[in-house]
């Protein structure tokens, strides 16, 4: 309704005789208490009427009322004056805007953004932290996406350190030639069963040395294993032929097991990046950064850069022996990744335990005058828990996110089941129908609260045909299509309703009308959450609608028919582009 504000602006030139930016008119909803759809927010304009709020707003509406054919009516609560809009102006909007084929689709803004995220560890498969982080990570890009950004997905891989290693020592030690084909195990699976067997054994050494009389932290630096792993990691830098070897081909079970898992969460990338392939990157920037007086060198050789100015602290960004810290690496690979794509702005997706590491590596870069610093985020996110506590990898109780995946789609079917709906369904839809319930339960539930907040995740309340749910924004979805089909509902021909709107009809052409501005907000705030909560509000507000209005496919009156059938095929078409935006297909039947 920027009309509004037009013609607020000139009221208060007319009144007032001052002219304001449209910075200074605010234009909200109004309260579903009071009459009315927009409401101005009258305490910033007093300082130029020099009247009271009240006096004010009822000054503006009177002139609105007398100089705006769309305005019908206005009343004043304290400062605020709420304006009732003429539903012709809404019809209008309905029909030329909301049913025009690129209603909710932004053109391109001629920007690059790139998106990294899962990251994971090639020593152990994906677990429920890394759903979120790879469900955000997509979300996100397709919401850029959605906003006219041309969108780059990166996945930067974590295969080499002494955590490869261990995997590696302890296949080679007790693994006897096993492979997925021979254990019936996905790649990653494998790899990351070595990992909990060294980590076992690695204890089992440290308490037999503690013992034999050794100190906690001489025992962990001392245990046979983990000098055999340290071992193994020189020998990988310095290209043993057999350790390589061995590397190559646990690192090619665990992609494979990787790509399965992501191909079942919907995810995908335009470009992996290998820490194998970029931890030595960054030295040059170091060198650089000497040069600039960006960074200092210690007695020792050790290179560092003070933040203490900036409340940090001073950083070590090379070893005294000349060895990278992670920091060097993020350093080089930051230009590589600038080098390569030319993006405007990169986006970090990792959970807020690198909160501060991210501020300093955003810095140091600023620091060293790097233009596309300013471009940086880090797209911070909270751990998830399950109601019994949080998740461990090491242990092996980690909650694994293929079995995760599976109990979701299992608990899909039980409860379909149970409520009779897939009885004529062929078996092979069914399963594709679980599937899609169960994992849009799941990316749901983990995307509905915003990143930066600490999630419980509960299975079984995530798969609920009511409330704030997947399931029941799918079934919504579901609901519509079969109604339109029962209408044999050709096209959206612009038909306006004859006589007035009912109130229902209203709402929900002021809900349809949001979807380009939710996605905006969404968009700019790197937040799938709020277009989540829209959806479910739009799905809300439609299953009203379906039951206070008479049966549309018996209503009789030919434009009124056609104008309440246009309002449910936008609200689905609403609701699939959005869902898809989250990752979540939208059935036709449920």
């Amino acid at each position: 309704m920027n009309f509004i504000i037009s013609e607020t602006r000139k009221a208060i030139l007319e009144l007032y005789k001052e002219e304001v930016a449209e910075s200074v008119i605010n234009i909200q909803e109004t309260r579903k208490e009071f009459e009315g759809q927009a409401t101005i927010v009258v305490f910033p304009i007093t300082k130029i009427s020099k009247k009271s709020p009240e006096r004010t707003a009822t000054e503006i509406g009177e002139y609105l009322i007398s100089h705006v054919e769309n305005v019908t009516k206005f009343n004043v609560v304290k400062g605020f004056l709420n304006l009732s809009i003429a539903e012709s102006y809404f019809l209008d909007q309905f029909n030329n805007q909301i049913l025009a084929p690129a209603f909710g689709t932004f053109p391109s803004n001629g920007k690059k953004v790139m998106v990294e995220y899962s990251s994971p560890n090639t020593n152990k498969p994906l677990h429920l932290g890394h759903v979120r982080n790879n469900l955000l990570g997509y979300s996100v890009s397709e919401l850029l996406k959605a906003y006219g950004y041309d969108v780059v997905k990166v996945n930067l891989v974590n295969d080499r350190g002494i955590h490869i290693c261990k995997s590696m020592l302890a296949w080679q030690k007790w693994g006897n030639g096993e492979t997925p084909e021979s254990s019936g195990l996905k790649g990653d699976h494998l790899v990351g069963k070595y990992y909990v067997i060294f980590d076992k054994e690695y204890k089992k050494e440290i308490e037999a040395l503690k013992a034999e009389g050794s100190t906690e932290e001489e025992a962990k630096k001392n245990a046979p294993l983990i000098r055999e792993a340290q071992h193994m990691l020189l020998a990988w830098e310095q290209g043993d032929e057999a350790v390589v070897s061995l590397w190559k081909m646990m690192n090619e079970w665990v992609y494979a097991g990787f790509n399965i898992t992501y191909k079942n969460l919907g995810v995908d990338f335009d470009k992996f990046y290998y820490e194998s392939n970029t931890y030595l990157l960054g030295k040059d920037t170091v060198d650089e950064g000497l040069k600039k007086g960006v960074f200092f060198k210690k007695e020792d050789s050790s290179v560092w850069i003070d933040l203490t100015a900036d409340g940090l602290d001073e950083k070590l960004v090379l070893r005294a022996d000349g060895t990278s810290v992670y920091i060097t690496q993020d350093l080089g690979t930051a230009e590589m990744k600038h080098d390569d794509f030319k993006m405007d702005e990169s986006i970090y997706v990792v959970g807020n335990e690198q909160d501060y590491h991210f501020k300093v590596l955003f810095l140091i870069l600023e620091k060293l005058g790097k233009e596309w610093a300013k471009g940086l985020y880090h797209l911070s996110y909270g751990m998830v828990d399950l109601p019994n506590g949080k998740m461990k990898s090491r242990e092996g109780t980690v909650v694994d996110a293929d079995e995760l995946i599976e109990s979701m789609v299992a608990t899909a079917r039980e409860k379909t089941e149970e409520l009779g709906k897939t009885n004529d369904f062929p078996e092979e839809d069914k399963e594709e129908l679980y599937k899609n319930i169960g994992l849009g339960a799941l990316k749901y539930f983990l995307l509905k609260v915003e990143p930066k907040k600490r999630l419980l995740f509960n299975p079984a309340e995530s798969i609920d045909f009511q409330g704030n749910t997947g399931p029941f924004i799918q079934y919504t979805h579901a609901r519509i299509k079969s109604l339109l089909a029962k209408a044999a509902y050709k096209s959206e021909i612009q038909s306006p309703a004859s006589g007035q709107l009912l109130p229902v009809e209203l709402e929900m052409i002021l809900q349809l009308a949001k979807y380009p501005a939710e996605l905006e907000i969404a968009a700019k705030a790197y937040s799938p959450a709020s277009l989540a909560n829209y959806l479910y509000e739009l799905a809300k507000l439609f299953n009203k609608f379906y039951h206070e209005i008479p049966p549309i496919v018996k209503t009789e009156e030919a434009d009124v028919k056609q104008f309440r059938l246009n309002l449910c095929k936008k609200a689905a078409d609403v609701i699939n582009a959005g869902m898809s935006i989250l990752g979540i297909t939208s059935p036709e039947r449920m």
